[in-house]
Parts: structure tokens; C-alpha cells; sequence
């Protein structure tokens, strides 16, 4: 007898490969395995080809030309690329180095920044309100003669905001400065269009979009050209930006995990929202003080990241049966601090410890979610009623 799955109630950690990009990547596994840069054959050929094709789709969602993408491992490396790539290219042929971005970054962002403080780099950190938004008059407010980069996530991976993108690649376009966005979190969720937002870089992650982890991509684009400094020295494979052999499987993988998502973006949209609605509203009929974080109108609706006053999340997590949430992004997981991307909303240490982010997919259902609300209420409920609010240990 097989053991039940839990509820999996956590995309923004990470998603499902859709079946359909599971059947595309399988024969450059097997059959069409060749060397995407042999060209001198016809396995190489093959593989070449399809990586093109793959490049194609992956350009096709974000507006963008096939050339101005450029293979990565993932939306960290890309993130890493863009914006130590671009600071330290500025730097030294412009005398440009400042770079601007924003706390509730993720991660890979922030950790970035503190890398190029090191290397003398000074950093602007922009702060957002109590509902996540960054306000665009707070870039142009902190960009300087030096500035060589601003960088501003699309969507958060904790709280689903959105953040005006337009806006700011206005204000940097209009002042010579490069504009990156880690959007692993909103492209095949929100459109993206790279030209009408004035983006010059932007990252994205496969396995956030339905595809395998070990995959993703940064946009770079051409003209006005946005140049960058290589983190690896090899072979000059992708335009000289990334080298190493592109992994042909992975990289058909994301062709397709965008294609499906760009074809079917509206139809998903309007099927999250109704699901994010009927958990909103059953967690509310639940727990009446509950609180959502986050803009409720400027979010994407596979997201609700929700504070159950006066109990710990990890503790609701650890004696929830059946349903897979966690607490903060799953990047900081390890770590037992309140999540920094609420506290730079304002939340207190104790209210971001309270809080929960529930996510919400295309494999989801509308009985998983009824399962879901029951199961956080009751457990919620009986934990308060027994008085256990935080976990103790031995």
C-alpha cells in the first residue's frame, strides 16, 4: 500500500514538472543526446537545434530576441551574473559602481550586494511599505552620478507582491542605468515584456515555472546593449557570458515549461485567483484574527502569506498532518529568524514568526484547498486551546 502524499501547498518553494515537459526533455536524455556545440555531426546538430528551439520559447514569453538569452543553472546564478557582472563591467570601463536595491530582495540578491560592498562597491538598500511595495520615486531619489545598476525583484517569493516594473525601467532608462529583475517568481504568472518595461536583465528559474531544477536563464539585452563581466572563464559557450556545454535536456526542459505557460498564462491566472479567494475566505471563516500580508490587489494569486497572531508557525507546521506550507522563503528555512522579508514591512519579530506562506499551483485543486483550510483551522484551534504555542526542545 502506497504511504499518502501530503497536500503540496507550497509552489513558491518550488513547482511539479508538468508531464508534458517531463516527455520533452526525455530524449536528449537518451536518443538525442549529442553535444549541443558539436556541430560536426549530426548528434551535435540535433542537439543544437533543439537548444534553439528552447531559446526561442524562453525569449517568446518575456517579448524578447532568441539571442538575448543566455542558459544558466538557475535564477540564483543568473541573479549573481547580472548584477556582480554588471557592477564590476561599469566599474572599470565607466567608473559607474554604485548599484541600488531593495531589502525584501531575495538571497542571492542581497548576498550579491554584500559581495561587491566588499570589493568597495557602494550599495544603496531601499526600503518598501507595510503592504511590500518599493515606491518608484525612491529609485530615481537614491541613483547618483556612479550608478551603475538598480535591481528590483518582479515578484516576491515570500509575500506574491508585484512591483511596478514600468515605472522604474523608466527612471533608469532615462538615467543611463542598467535595470535588473529577479522575476523567477512572475514570469509564466504575469506578463512579462522586457521592452516595455525598459529591463535590461532579468532572471528566471525553471523548476519555479514547472520545470526541472538545475536550469534557468538571464535575459540580456542588446540594444541599448547591457554589458557584463563573465563569473567563469571556459570555452565562451553563450555569447562568452556563461561557459561550460549547455545541458540540452534542461535547457528543452524550460523551452517548454515556457511555451505551456505562455500558452495557457490567462486560463492559470483566472483558476489561482478563484482558488486563492475560497482560502482566503475559508481561512478568514476559520481563524476570524487572521491577517494577510502583503498588497492584496497587487499580488499574483498563487500566493497568500498569512499571520495566525499569537501562534508560531513553525510549531502549526510541525503538528499539521496532510498539508505541505512553510513558514518564510524556502532559501532562509534553516535559519530560526523571523522572516526579514516581513520585518522590513513592519511586522514584528513575534508577527513574522507567526506567519505562514501557503502556495498555490496548476495541479491544484479546489478540494485540496477546502482539505487544506480545514486542516490549518482545526490544528490552529487546538493548539491555541491547548496552549502550545512554540516548540520545545530537549
Amino acid at each position: 500500500m502506497s504511504e499518502t502524499r501530503p497536500i503540496y501547498l507550497d509552489y513558491q518553494a518550488t513547482t511539479p514538472v508538468d508531464p508534458r515537459v517531463a516527455e520533452a526533455m526525455w530524449p536528449y536524455f537518451t536518443q538525442a543526446f549529442g553535444n549541443p556545440h558539436s556541430v560536426h555531426h549530426a548528434y551535435g546538430r540535433e542537439a543544437e537545434a533543439a537548444v534553439e528551439r528552447a531559446r526561442g520559447e524562453v525569449a517568446a514569453i518575456l517579448a524578447a530576441q532568441p539571442r538575448e538569452i543566455v542558459f544558466t543553472s538557475g535564477a540564483t546564478e543568473s541573479n549573481n551574473l547580472a548584477i556582480k557582472g554588471a557592477a564590476r563591467f561599469r566599474a572599470h570601463h565607466q567608473g559607474r559602481g554604485h548599484v541600488v536595491t531593495v531589502t525584501t530582495e531575495h538571497k542571492c540578491v542581497l548576498e550579491s550586494c554584500k559581495r561587491l560592498e566588499a570589493e568597495g562597491h557602494p550599495v544603496t538598500y531601499l526600503g518598501v511599505d507595510a503592504v511590500g511595495r518599493l515606491d518608484p520615486e525612491a529609485v530615481r531619489a537614491a541613483l547618483r552620478p556612479d550608478t551603475a545598476l538598480v535591481s528590483v525583484m518582479g515578484v516576491n517569493n515570500e509575500t506574491g507582491v508585484i512591483q511596478d516594473l514600468a515605472a522604474i525601467g523608466a527612471i533608469t532608462r532615462e538615467h543611463g542605468v542598467l535595470f535588473h529583475t529577479d522575476c523567477a517568481q512572475a514570469v509564466g504568472k504575469i506578463p512579462v515584456d522586457v521592452n516595455a518595461a525598459r529591463i535590461d536583465l532579468l532572471s528566471l528559474s525553471g523548476h519555479k515555472i514547472y520545470g526541472p531544477k538545475g536550469i534557468g536563464a538571464l535575459y540580456v539585452r542588446r540594444r541599448p546593449r547591457a554589458r557584463l563581466a563573465p563569473l567563469m572563464d571556459g570555452g565562451g559557450q553563450e555569447r562568452t557570458l556563461r561557459s561550460g556545454t549547455v545541458p540540452a535536456p534542461l535547457a528543452v526542459a524550460l523551452g517548454e515549461a515556457c511555451r505551456v505557460a505562455h500558452a495557457e498564462m490567462a486560463n492559470e491566472h483566472a483558476h489561482l485567483a478563484v482558488l486563492q479567494a475560497r482560502l482566503s475566505d475559508g481561512l478568514r471563516g476559520e481563524l476570524p484574527d487572521l491577517r494577510v500580508n502583503g498588497s492584496w490587489d497587487r499580488r499574483i494569486p498563487g500566493n497568500l502569506n498569512i499571520t495566525i497572531p499569537g501562534l508560531d508557525a513553525e510549531t502549526l507546521i510541525a503538528h499539521l498532518d496532510g498539508v505541505a506550507v512553510s513558514t518564510a522563503s524556502a532559501c532562509s528555512s534553516a535559519s530560526v529568524e523571523p522572516s526579514y522579508v516581513l520585518t522590513a514591512m513592519g511586522l514584528s519579530e513575534n508577527e513574522a514568526a507567526a506567519s505562514l506562506r501557503i502556495g498555490l499551483g496548476r495541479f491544484t485543486t479546489k478540494a485540496e484547498v477546502d482539505t487544506a483550510v480545514a486542516a490549518i483551522g482545526r490544528t490552529a484551534e487546538r493548539l491555541r486551546r491547548e496552549g502550545v504555542t512554540q516548540l520545545t526542545t530537549a
